[in-house]
């Protein structure tokens, strides 16, 4: 949260689009940004206000976002779009189209690191399906790609990482899972802390773009 937060601004309505149960949008509150958040799932916003019956949550489309036209300043996309079959620029210039000139948007979503491939290269060997679950939708962008969609959004490029080393290795074995859901071991996050210096496209498991709205 650290790498993109200095970003954030201080004044003005920032949207997550896609909260889920909206865990982001209560540490960012915490740190006094002005966050709503909304989702697909409408259940997803009712548990997260049982939590927190003070969180601004509705339910609603990426693609056709219930607010006015430049009315926000901050947008955050946290592993979202790559799960639309028509990709990415879709939302992107709904998103754009709600933020205001100088706004930032967030964005994050998985690249094709190297265990991706690998991955990729068995199920294709064995006649396999890319899908994992075929009721269930994911891509991978490689971070050029995600620059030149958010350029042609009317977005300039102001910052761009790979991010979850550890997370990469989670995917790997046993050895690298913690105990909780989707918890990462000790041993891959210190391995994850190494490569994200070493190899840092090669295994971070997402790219984090940051991208500032151009004026209209």
């Amino acid at each position: 949260m650290a790498s993109y937060a200095r970003f954030l601004p201080r004044k003005g309505l920032i949207l997550e689009a896609g909260s889920g149960l909206a865990a982001t949008v209560v540490r960012l509150r915490a740190l006094g940004f002005n966050v709503i958040g909304l989702d697909y799932v409408p259940r997803a916003c009712e548990r997260a206000r049982d939590y927190d019956p003070s969180l601004q949550l509705q339910a609603g489309d990426v693609h056709a976002l219930p607010y006015r036209d430049r009315s926000l300043r901050g947008y955050l996309s946290f592993g979202v779009l790559e799960h639309f079959q028509h990709g990415v620029a879709p939302a992107l210039k709904e998103a754009s189209r709600v933020l205001a000139a100088g706004g930032v948007l967030v964005l994050t979503i998985p690249c094709p690191n190297v265990v991706n491939r690998l991955v990729r290269w068995r199920r294709t060997q064995s006649g396999q399906s890319l899908l994992s679950d075929e009721s269930f939708y994911e891509s991978t962008y490689t971070h050029e790609q995600l620059a030149a969609a958010l350029d042609a959004a009317g977005f300039d490029v102001i910052h761009v990482e790979p991010i979850g080393h550890s997370f990469t290795l989670w995917g790997l074995s046993a050895i690298f899972r913690g105990k909780g859901y989707y918890e990462t071991s000790i041993l891959a996050e210190t391995l994850g802390g190494l490569l994200r210096f070493i190899a840092p496209w090669s295994f971070g498991f997402s790219s984090m773009l940051i991208g500032r709205k151009r004026a209209d």
